[in-house]
């Protein structure tokens, strides 16, 4: 007789590791970028397009491979995922031109989309939709480590290595997690929960959970939740430095203050949400964007915003952002019993697209302003909260 597997605790923080593959690759080498541009005679904007290469590798990603999970298993579609990932960490290193880079990076992002898709769909398959929340926050508290750690490290081992080492060491990370996909990660869709059909019912399949009221309300809502955060990340630079005149160092601490908020909310999430339920703790987290959001449109228009009222709007926001995406995701997947691969990937295809759309518009008045950046979290915000209200409404009978 087939047992069953569970969510155990190293089962979890395995899944929390796999999906924080996608983030740290992006993360990761960014203390590099001067120097793989004087090393490959690349212009600063060519450098910039290894970063694009791998968004979009991870948005086209997630569109197929969730999908296919559903289909084939997810534990087949992840090992295979992760081994390319890991052979196209390996090739990086040895790349000879901007160009080979950029295509390896889109590969990479490709490949490692299998994670961030995966890791969120074996939660809830395994949990069961009612109970998703709590292994989602947690999941969401490992990826949160992400853009703390992430810099930081790179930027040590830049310095000891160089941009090459550097790679080889996300390498070398990116073995480790093929070795616990296939070791440690179980099937979680048996053979008779799976979808059929082929590419035609893939589509048909991501059309109809676009149609269905329910999950687009909260997928509106977690994407914009991401693009907020994705737009104080793009701004946060620019705000820092050039609005408040902090240094580097000053900067990186309210990063890092920051993206601890978003960690601490995802842990005290994942120890009330199962009581007072995924749509409350929603609203809790919107309510805070909402509301730095606000406040950070009026010091930043009347011209009066100072370190310690940004630090002071920086925890709520990213604190929010991430009940937002915990929530959303739970209350989402809920909704997509039977496709939750093909609702992960639309999720994730969501929240990139919605972060590429919107940073680029924290600039439009200039680098001296943090006004543009506080309108979209407050739009982001407010469209979120109504997204969420409309999905929350009684489904109508049949």
């Amino acid at each position: 007789m087939r047992r069953e597997p569970r969510l155990t605790p190293a089962l979890l923080t395995a899944l929390g590791f796999i999906t924080a593959v996608g983030p740290v690759a992006v993360d990761f080498y960014l203390p590099s970028f001067t120097d793989i541009g004087s090393d490959l005679g690349a212009s600063a904007s060519a450098v910039q397009l290894t970063l694009t290469g791998f968004l979009v590798g991870v948005a086209c990603g997630q569109l197929l491979l969730g999908p296919l999970s559903d289909r084939l298993g997810r534990r087949r579609v992840l090992v295979a995922g992760m081994a390319v990932f890991a052979l196209a960490s390996a090739a990086m290193v040895f790349s000879p031109s901007i160009e080979v880079f950029v295509a390896l990076r889109a590969v990479q992002g490709f490949a490692g989309a299998v994670g961030m898709v995966l890791g969120r769909a074996i939660a809830v398959d395994l949990a069961g939709p009612a109970k998703a929340v709590r292994p989602l926050s947690l999941i969401m508290t490992l990826v949160g480590l992400g853009p703390i750690v992430g810099p930081p490290v790179g930027g040590i081992l830049a310095g000891v290595w160089g941009w090459r080492g550097t790679l080889g060491a996300m390498a070398v990370f990116a073995a480790m997690m093929f070795v616990l996909a296939l070791v440690v990660i179980p099937e979680s869709l048996p053979p008779d929960r799976r979808a059929r059909g082929g590419v035609g019912a893939v589509v048909r399949g991501l059309g109809g959970l676009l149609r269905e009221p329910g999950f687009r309300g909260y997928l509106v809502a977690f994407a914009l939740g991401f693009g907020a955060l994705m737009a104080y990340l793009s701004a946060s630079p620019f705000v820092a430095q050039v609005v408040l005149g902090l240094d580097p160092v000053e900067y990186g601490l309210t990063f890092a203050i920051g993206a601890s908020g978003m960690v601490v909310a995802n842990l005290v999430n994942a120890a009330i949400a199962p009581r007072v339920g995924p749509r409350r703790m929603l609203a809790v987290g919107q309510g805070m964007l909402l509301g730095a959001g606000v406040v950070l449109v009026v010091l930043s228009a009347a011209g009066i915003l100072q370190v310690w009222s940004f630090l002071a709007l920086v925890i709520p926001l990213c604190a929010g952002s991430g009940l937002i995406m915990s929530n959303a995701t739970a209350l989402a997947l809920a909704r997509a019993d039977g496709r939750r691969g093909a609702g992960s990937a639309l999720l994730g295809a969501g929240q990139f697209t919605t972060a590429a759309a919107l940073s680029p518009l924290v600039g439009l008045a200039g680098e001296g302003t943090a006004v543009p950046m506080a309108v979209i979290v407050v739009t982001c915000g407010a469209i979120g909260i109504l997204a969420a209200a409309r999905a929350a409404r009684p489904r109508p009978l049949a």
